[in-house]
């Protein structure tokens, strides 16, 4: 079993499209380990503001099998995807880490290279996997947080429970 790390974002109805992915999610790779969720305001765009967060979670799966369950998980949420990488969606998940693997084949990118450009990423991540190493920086999720320069984070905790009954 590997273990991986899957960023989760939406900001089109937020609560329902993020406790519908985890329950995707847990139903399709077993118990997940879940970030806080945080609010941030999108990047590139304007439109409303992304609930943000990280899940890990073990499996057998390929790396490319991994990120076709991904797509069909946001399709199943309305995913549109005309609309260019910068524009409002139901649901974004995309795969981060995937063990220690660097991989850039068949539309997978490993590790993925907003963990080092965006706060709402390695923030969550660096939340549940402090000690996990960045593949290709060769340094601890944690410490590249700790240097990431959180006066710019933006980043808003929301409380948030994802199990089915408790939102």
């Amino acid at each position: 079993m590997t273990r991986v790390w899957v960023s989760i974002g939406s900001n089109i109805d937020r609560e329902t499209n993020i406790v519908s992915a985890l329950s995707a999610l847990e139903r399709r790779f077993g118990e997940l380990k879940v970030s806080s969720v945080y609010r941030t305001a999108p990047v590139g765009f304007e439109g409303d503001d992304f609930y943000n967060l990280v899940a890990g979670f073990e499996t057998d799966a390929s790396p490319v099998e991994v990120t076709r369950i991904l797509r069909e998980i946001e399709d199943a949420q309305g995913r549109e995807r005309a609309g260019g990488k910068f524009s409002p969606r139901t649901l974004d998940l995309d795969l981060l880490l995937y063990a220690d693997m660097v991989l850039d084949k068949d539309g997978v990118q490993l590790p993925r290279d907003e963990i080092l450009r965006y706060a709402f990423v390695l923030g969550p991540l660096a939340e549940i996997a402090p000690t996990a190493i960045h593949p290709v920086e060769g340094r601890r999720i944690g410490d590249l947080w700790a240097e990431f320069g959180e006066g710019e984070c933006n980043l808003t905790p929301v409380s948030f429970d994802w199990r089915p009954g408790r939102l």
